[in-house]
């Protein structure tokens, strides 16, 4: 008598091979930190991105705020101008960038705002990367003196 045997049985799975070691850029993550601050105080938290972090990539743009004016009045928010900055960050300085930025709505005269990250899943290309992570030792974006 011939036993039935289940698709399991038929077909054993085979184990994956191990992946490969990971390409060493991978482990420097990049995310993109958006901080959304009052028009007049974006150049100054532009500068205090930069001059805290290594971001090699920054820009922003103006914004309007869409809040009814019952809403700005119970917050006490006068000015619906914004500034909204677009940074590049490694991910390792996300925690320190984000309490310092904290730390400055706390405690500028105007200066309140709101700041967060979003991850990068991936970029096309390491030159790009490299751009990016401000990884420009040698090769294409070797400092040139």
């Amino acid at each position: 008598m011939e036993e039935k045997l289940t698709k399991r049985q038929k077909y054993p799975t085979t184990k994956k091979a191990p992946r490969k070691e990971q390409n060493r850029l991978t482990s420097n993550r990049l995310e993109v930190l958006i901080t959304v601050v009052n028009r007049a105080k974006g150049d100054f938290y532009m500068d205090l991105i930069q001059s805290n972090s290594e971001v090699n990539m920054q820009f922003s743009t103006t914004a309007v705020g869409t809040a009814d004016i019952s809403i700005l009045n119970k917050l006490g928010i006068t000015s619906t101008d914004k500034t909204v900055i677009f940074s590049i960050i490694k991910s390792e300085q996300c925690s320190y960038i984000l309490s310092l930025l904290e730390e400055k709505f706390k405690n500028i005269k105007d200066g309140n705002g709101i700041a967060y990250t979003v991850p990068m899943e991936s970029i096309i290309g390491v030159s790009a990367f490299a751009f990016l992570a401000n990884q420009r030792q040698g090769g294409l974006f070797e400092d040139v003196k």
